[in-house]
């Protein structure tokens, strides 16, 4: 079957984009890709995190596609949540830096299709020292 390219409205189109193309790979061409050390500190393997304030709860929602409820390894020091988890295409590392200091034992964690939720009571704010 032959295309009728009289009436096309995307020719102008595929003619930039060919033209694009033409111009990138025919000059010095020249790609990094940078890979990041997912031991090194500060350094995020690409978890998608959202954290939630209400009342005297915190709760971290983050998605980890692909992996296997077993395969999460959760810690928590009161400051920071630290999500290890391992699946099939790849590997999470990451440490979440929680905004309100929070009581470590009072965590409740669930994870469904691919989404981990994690709830926590926050901790008391700190005690007032009178000085005499």
């Amino acid at each position: 079957m032959r295309r009728d390219d009289r009436d096309d409205p995307f020719d102008d189109f595929f003619a930039e984009l060919e033209r694009m193309m033409n111009d990138m790979m025919s000059g010095e061409f020249d790609m990094h890709v940078e890979r990041r050390d997912p031991e090194a500190p500060g350094q995020s393997t690409g978890i998608h995190f959202d954290v939630y304030e209400e009342d005297d709860q915190l709760r971290v929602v983050a998605d980890l596609p692909g992996v296997e409820k077993d395969a999460i390894d959760l810690k928590c020091d009161g400051e920071q949540l630290t999500i290890d988890a391992a699946g099939t295409q790849r590997e999470y590392h990451d440490r979440v830096d929680l905004p309100a200091r929070v009581d470590e034992h009072t965590a409740d964690a669930s994870y469904n299709n691919g989404i981990l939720e994690v709830s926590f009571e926050t901790s008391g704010h700190s005690a007032d020292i009178d000085l005499s």
